[in-house]
């Protein structure tokens, strides 16, 4: 079972499951959380070898789908599912694979679809950083600066640092091993008719018009907006703008 944050309790309203991205973990997810559990609870997930979640030699999107149904079955019914890149993927999968599990789905900045920009670097840096020199988490930054310029990915990489036992909470070697299952999408198939919302960042380039006939194959009623100003990192780089599509996909469509 993964490691999961709760926030707030059950309502009458479907519970919310948040699915973090590629390096990240459920406590990235913590400040949206807490606020859009004033309505609903709200459950963030730790995926498989991230987090405080268990290490597996494994990281494909049908396991990853697995360990979400798993979650899913020890709620009340179905809930709504928000993921994010990586974990917006493990959410299609679920969503089409398992479609009885998922009552509305939100996909955060990408596509079922392949890329090609490979994310092997950032391992790379992760594994360059000499965590016997770290005490302190300022420490880990200034190595990784040597390789991640944007003080922004410093921060976040590092936020998956335990520094009393100096290790990567970021299984790194199956991550780099399964580095091609991440950036592609697996051969699935079914369809997913509930409704979702595919919320993109206006200056990203993860979703584009080109993959809008896969995503309408795989989700009838999919819808589409953008938040303006925000790229990839969407949930960070503009939170309420970001919290406001959320609330006001889930009440359009209560």
């Amino acid at each position: 079972m993964l490691n999961t944050l709760s926030h707030g309790t059950p309502t009458d309203q479907p519970p919310l499951v948040i699915v973090h991205g590629l390096y990240g973990s459920a406590r990235n997810w913590g400040v949206i959380g807490k606020r859009l559990s004033d309505q609903r609870q709200v459950i963030a997930v730790d995926q498989r070898n991230h987090g405080d979640s268990g290490w597996t030699d494994s990281h494909s999107y049908p396991d990853m789908a697995g360990d979400l149904a798993e979650v899913i079955a020890g709620l009340d019914g179905p809930a709504d599912v928000l993921g994010h890149s990586m974990g917006g993927k493990a959410a299609m999968v679920l969503a089409i694979t398992q479609p009885a599990l998922v009552n509305r789905l939100i996909v955060a900045d990408i596509a079922p679809v392949p890329y090609s920009h490979s994310q092997i670097q950032y391992i790379e840096a992760m594994r360059a950083v000499d965590l016997a020199r770290v005490e302190k988490r300022s420490d880990a930054v200034a190595q990784l600066a040597a390789h991640v310029p944007d003080p922004g990915l410093q921060a976040f990489f590092t936020q998956s640092l335990d520094l009393k036992e100096k290790r990567w909470k970021l299984n790194l070697d199956t991550l780099a091993a399964e580095m091609d299952k991440v950036l592609g999408f697996p051969d699935v198939s079914g369809q997913f008719d509930g409704p979702t919302l595919f919320l993109s960042g206006a200056e990203s380039d993860y979703v584009t018009q080109d993959a809008r006939p896969v995503i309408r194959d795989f989700f009838p009623q999919a819808r589409f907006a953008r938040i303006p100003g925000a790229g990839h990192w969407l949930h960070a780089e503009k939170p309420r703008e970001f919290e406001a599509s959320v609330r006001a996909f889930l009440d359009l469509t209560a």
